[in-house]
C-alpha cells in the first residue's frame, strides 16, 4: 500500500466502525479517512483536572481516579447495577443502566485503580455518576482535553474521538511536494504535523498559525494546478485561425446612439486576438449589471460570422434570448440571417431554422437549451457565447463546445461580479475580460431606506411615477404567507397593491408556469402594465428600459450583491432609477451594514468585495447554486495572500516545465482526481 493510499481506504478498514457508522458518517459527507482529517473540531471539553472526590463539583464535568471496591448486582430485573469506588476523600457510586454484569467487570475490575470523568449528582448522601463514558485503567486515555465535533444522530463525541484517534496515530510521513522556498515560509511545518497540530485542541481557531497556513496553501496550490492543466490541454488544441477584420465600433455605435466605454474596447480586443489565434478560446467576460457584456459579446460574434463561421448565442430565459435577437437584428447588416430558437418556435419553423444551420444559410442563432437537441447539427459552427453562465451546467456547455470541435471558440458572461481571489478559485481555467466601466448615459440609482410603516409614503411616489409613465419592480421574499417567517408574501401585496392600481398590477413567481411567466415578462416589457410583484426570479437577464423603480420589501434578509442584482433590474435606460429597500425596525448589525453599502455604491465589484468580508465566499449570489465545491481551509478573504503566492508559485511551475509527479499525491488528498492520469 501506497503512503497516500492508507488515507483514501474504506471507512469500515476503521476499527469500531461497521456498515451501520461508515453509513451515519456518510450523511455527514465523510467518506474516507481524509475527509475525517479535514474535519475540523468546534471547541473541546477539559478533562485533564484531577480532583478528589470530595472536591466533586455537581453538574460540572470533572475527572477521579479511583479504586474498584464493590459491585452491586441486583437479581430483580430493570434495576440499575451499581459499583462502589473510593479515593481517600470519599466514595462514589457508578450507576449502569442496560449494561451486562460481565462488561462491568472488565470495565472496573474489583481492587484496580480507575480514572473516570463526567458530570457527578449528589444522590442518598452519595456522590453518582450514571452510564460514564469515560473511564479507563489508562489514565493518559482520559486526562486531557478531548475535541468535540459536529455530529449527526447515533455517533457520540467518545466513537468519533475514537476514529479520529486512529487516523491520526498511523498518518503516513508523505513526500514532500512543496518547494524549499515556499516551505520556509511556513517554518518547515510538515504536511503530517499540521495535520496533528490541526487537531490539537489548544490550537482551535488558529487559523494564523503556520501549520493551518501551510494547509490551507496545499489546498490553494492543488486547486491551481488543475486550472493549469485545464488552460495547458486548451492551449494545446490547435485550430484554425478566424480571418476577419476587426468590426470598427464607431460603424455599432452609429446604430446603438452612444460610444462603447474603454473597457467594452479593451474587452473586444481581447477576444478578438483570441479569435484570431491558433489555439482555442476560452474566456469569461465578467461585468456588472448594465456594463454592456451583451453588445461586446455580439460585435465579436459579427467578427467570427466574417471570418465565415456560425455562431451559438445562449441565454437562460427564452425572453432574454428574444431580446438578444432583437438587438442582433438592430445592429448587424441585413444581408447576415439570425435564427431564433426556442420552446416557443412553431415546429414548421423550428424545421427551417434547423435546415438552414445544417446548411450554413444561418449565421447566428440565439436560443435556451433548445441548441443542445441532437438534431440541430451546425455546418461550420466556430463560436459559442454563453450569456448567465452560472445558469448552466458544465455538461450542458461541454454538449454545445463538443458540436463546434476543435475550432469553436467559447465565450462565458456573468453580470456577477466577484473579487480577484474568488476569480481565481473559480475561473482559474479560463482567460477573463472584465468590463467595470458603464456606458456613460447610464444614470446612477438612487437607493434609498424605508421602515415597512412607511409604505403609503412609498404607494405615493410609486403612483407619481406611473403618472409620468414609468414602470415599477416590487419584489418580495416569499410566494405565500408563512406563520413560521414573518416576511411579506407576493400574494399578500398583490391583493394589496391591485385594490390600489387595479389592473395595472400583475404578479409572477416560482410556481407560475413557464409560458404564462414568459407572457407576463413580455407584456411589462411591451408596457400593458405597470407594477409587476415578484419574487427573486427577476434577478438576472431581461432589459426593461422603461422600468425606473424596483421596491425590494425585507431587504435586510437578502445578501449585498443580490440586492445589487436585483437593482440592477432598473437603471437600463436613460431615465433617472430609484431603488427603495424597506425593512422592519431592530435591524441586526449586518442588515445595517448591507444597507448603508447599497447606498453608498453602485458598484458592483466593490459591492461584492463587502458581501464576501460579511457573508463569506460560499455564499456570494450565483455560485452557491453553481455546483462549486467550497473550500475546506483556505478562504479567499482570510487568505488573500496565500492565493497571491499560489498564484506564483504556479507561473514558476509553467515556467520551468517543473515534472507535476511529485504533485500527484497533493491531488489525490484533495480529490483533484480529473486530471490524475495526464501528469504520468
Amino acid at each position: 500500500m501506497n503512503k497516500y493510499e492508507y488515507l483514501l481506504q474504506d471507512l469500515t478498514n476503521l476499527k469500531g466502525v461497521g456498515k451501520k457508522t461508515a453509513l451515519i458518517l456518510k450523511k455527514k459527507k465523510i467518506n474516507s479517512l481524509l475527509d475525517i482529517l479535514y474535519r475540523l473540531p468546534e471547541s473541546y471539553t477539559d478533562r485533564s483536572n484531577l480532583v478528589r472526590i470530595s472536591d466533586l463539583q455537581i453538574g460540572k464535568i470533572c475527572t477521579v481516579k479511583v479504586i474498584v471496591k464493590k459491585y452491586n448486582f441486583p437479581r430483580v430485573r430493570n434495576l440499575p447495577n451499581r459499583v462502589i469506588c473510593e479515593d481517600m476523600s470519599g466514595r462514589i457510586e457508578c450507576v449502569f443502566f442496560n449494561s451486562y454484569e460481565g462488561y462491568i467487570r472488565k470495565l472496573l475490575p474489583i481492587n484496580n485503580e480507575v480514572t473516570i470523568s463526567g458530570k457527578f449528582s449528589y444522590f442518598r448522601n452519595s456522590y453518582q455518576i450514571t452510564n460514564p463514558k469515560y473511564i479507563s485503567q489508562e489514565s493518559n486515555l482520559i486526562l486531557k482535553k478531548h475535541n468535540k465535533y459536529s455530529l449527526t444522530e447515533g455517533i457520540t463525541e467518545k466513537i468519533y474521538t475514537n476514529i479520529i484517534n486512529q487516523v491520526l496515530k498511523n498518518l503516513p510521513n508523505l513526500d514532500e511536494w512543496l518547494s524549499p522556498e515556499i516551505l520556509k515560509k511556513f517554518k518547515n511545518e510538515s504536511w503530517k504535523n499540521s495535520i496533528i497540530k490541526l487537531h490539537d485542541p489548544t490550537n482551535i481557531g488558529n487559523i494564523k498559525s503556520n501549520f493551518y497556513r501551510r494547509l490551507a496553501f496545499d489546498e490553494i496550490l492543488s486547486s491551481l494546478i488543475v486550472f493549469s492543466q485545464i488552460r495547458k490541454k486548451i492551449k494545446k488544441i490547435k485550430k484554425q485561425k478566424k480571418i476577419f477584420k476587426p468590426i470598427t465600433p464607431y460603424r455599432i455605435e452609429e446604430k446603438l446612439g452612444f460610444k462603447l466605454t474603454n473597457d467594452q474596447i479593451r474587452s473586444l480586443n481581447e477576444i478578438n486576438n483570441d479569435l484570431c489565434s491558433k489555439t482555442k478560446m476560452f474566456r469569461i467576460l465578467q461585468g456588472d449589471v448594465g456594463s454592456g457584456k451583451t453588445i461586446v459579446a455580439l460585435i465579436s460574434a459579427l467578427n467570427a460570422i466574417n471570418s465565415g463561421y456560425q455562431v451559438a448565442f445562449m441565454a437562460p430565459t427564452e425572453i432574454l434570448a428574444r431580446q438578444h435577437y432583437i438587438l442582433a437584428k438592430k445592429i448587424y447588416p441585413s444581408n447576415i440571417n439570425i435564427s431564433l430558437l426556442t420552446s416557443k418556435t412553431e415546429t414548421k419553423d423550428k424545421r427551417v431554422a434547423a435546415e438552414y444551420l445544417k446548411k450554413n444559410i444561418t449565421k447566428i442563432v440565439f436560443g435556451t437549451h433548445s441548441l443542445f437537441q441532437k438534431k440541430i447539427i451546425f455546418k461550420k459552427l466556430g463560436y459559442i457565447i454563453i450569456d448567465e453562465q452560472h445558469k448552466f451546467g458544465v455538461r450542458q456547455r461541454k454538449s454545445l463546445s463538443d458540436k463546434g470541435g476543435d475550432n469553436c471558440d467559447v465565450l462565458l458572461m456573468s453580470a456577477t461580479p466577484i473579487p480577484r481571489t474568488l476569480t481565481m478559485t473559480i475561473y482559474g481555467d479560463m482567460d477573463l475580460s472584465i468590463i467595470r466601466e458603464k456606458p456613460k448615459f447610464r444614470k446612477e440609482i438612487k437607493t434609498y431606506s424605508k421602515l415597512e410603516t412607511k409604505i403609503d409614503e412609498i404607494i405615493k411616489f410609486v403612483n407619481n411615477e406611473i403618472k409620468h409613465g414609468n414602470q415599477v419592480f416590487w419584489v418580495c421574499p416569499l410566494i405565500d404567507d408563512s406563520s413560521k417567517i414573518d416576511h411579506v408574501s407576493t400574494k399578500k401585496r398583490y391583493d394589496y397593491l391591485k385594490k390600489i392600481f387595479n389592473d395595472d398590477v400583475k404578479v409572477l413567481h416560482g410556481n407560475v408556469e413557464s409560458e404564462e411567466k414568459e407572457k407576463i415578462l413580455e407584456d411589462f416589457l411591451n408596457k400593458k402594465f405597470k407594477i409587476l410583484v415578484s419574487t427573486t426570479i427577476i434577478e438576472v437577464g431581461i432589459d426593461f428600459p422603461n422600468a425606473n423603480v424596483i421596491v425590494i420589501e425585507n431587504a435586510n434578509k437578502f445578501g449585498l450583491s443580490q440586492l445589487h442584482q436585483l437593482r440592477g433590474r432598473v437603471g437600463r435606460g436613460n431615465k433617472a432609477s430609484t431603488c427603495i429597500l424597506m425593512f422592519k425596525s431592530n435591524l441586526s448589525e449586518n442588515a445595517t451594514k448591507r444597507i448603508k453599502i447599497l447606498k453608498k455604491s453602485n458598484d458592483g465589484f466593490f459591492i461584492s468585495e463587502e458581501d464576501m468580508k460579511l457573508r463569506g465566499y460560499g455564499d456570494i449570489l450565483g455560485f452557491k447554486q453553481s455546483g462549486i465545491k467550497n473550500f475546506k481551509l483556505a478562504d479567499p478573504i482570510q487568505n488573500e495572500d496565500l492565493f497571491i503566492l499560489a498564484e506564483k508559485e504556479i507561473k514558476r511551475i509553467e515556467n520551468s516545465h517543473e515534472n507535476l509527479n511529485k504533485y500527484k499525491t497533493l491531488l489525490k488528498l484533495y480529490d483533484q482526481a480529473d486530471v490524475i492520469n495526464d501528469l504520468a
